[in-house]
């Protein structure tokens, strides 16, 4: 990676907030007072709310960042410093339609337990076989891997989640990794107040467990908390467990040549075309 990227290894104590350390800054709201009132403590009491979502948990890949951009750019850089002609567009669709298989083959025990990391290192493997490129060392791979760490946000992301920031406790909840979904805060100035993920269940979304085991984290019941995704089959997972829905569709995650249905979707609790339209919402 290069020096001015920053890295996990490099992050100063309590600089950022992550799961391990679900001390959740909840006292840095409202001059000390809690945004997560602790509901399992005997006797905790809480005035009603016009909205009882206190938390906001966010998928990732897609919905906050472009990862389909991200990773065309790196592999052009890649090209012109080695000298190599790959197609980096197909090549980064290929590396995202690898994820959903790579999930299922650890679902059915056909692979072991791993992190995204990993399961995204494997997929790398066989295409550098598949689109014949040669040449590149171990650290050069390593460092494409980690692309992944290095994700450009969309351009109302980071405007968005500050404003939502001002009244909502927010956090990731998605498949990537502590450490990736970390060094991707630090990278791309997200600022979350924790970092959840998917690997803390020992399980990936959709699957129940990882919205179960993020409510536990925040001390709330599943109803104070509203999933934030692009993609409507993680809202659904989330509903089935009690969370509320906020549908964010990103138009060009795939690319300029599919299509996908903006449409409001009464189905969800909120529709919004952006991060900052959903601050106006809320």
């Amino acid at each position: 990676m290069s020096s001015n990227t920053a890295d996990l290894s490099t992050l100063q104590r309590g600089e950022f907030l992550s799961a391990g350390a679900v001390a959740l800054a909840a006292t840095a709201f409202g001059g000390g007072s809690s945004l997560l009132p602790d509901e399992k403590a005997p006797g905790a009491v809480r005035p009603r709310q016009e909205s009882d979502v206190v938390a906001l948990t966010f998928d990732v890949f897609g919905t906050v960042v472009d990862w389909r951009t991200s990773i065309i750019r790196e592999g052009r850089m890649l090209s012109q410093a080695k000298g190599l002609e790959v197609d980096w567009e197909r090549f980064a669709d290929g590396w995202r339609s690898g994820y959903g298989p790579a999930m299922n083959q650890v679902r059915t025990g056909e692979l072991p337990w791993m992190k995204i990391d990993d399961l995204h290192r494997r997929i790398l493997d066989d295409l550098l076989v598949e689109f014949d490129i040669s040449g590149l060392s171990e650290a050069e791979i390593d460092n494409l891997n980690r692309v992944w760490h290095r994700l450009i946000p969309w351009p109302d992301t980071v405007l968005g989640l500050g404003r939502l920031k001002s009244k909502f406790v927010l956090s990731t909840l998605s498949n990537g990794n502590v450490s990736l979904l970390t060094n991707m805060a630090k990278n791309a100035g997200l600022p979350w107040d924790c970092v959840l993920s998917a690997e803390l269940s020992g399980h990936y979304k959709p699957d129940a467990e990882v919205y179960e085991k993020a409510a536990d984290l925040l001390s709330l019941p599943p109803h104070r908390i509203m999933m934030v995704a692009a993609h409507k089959g993680d809202l659904r997972a989330a509903q089935r467990v009690g969370f509320k829905a906020a549908w964010v569709p990103r138009p060009l995650e795939y690319g300029p040549s599919r299509t996908i249905d903006t449409t409001p979707d009464p189905e969800f609790d909120y529709s919004a075309t952006d991060f900052i339209d959903l601050a106006a919402q809320l």
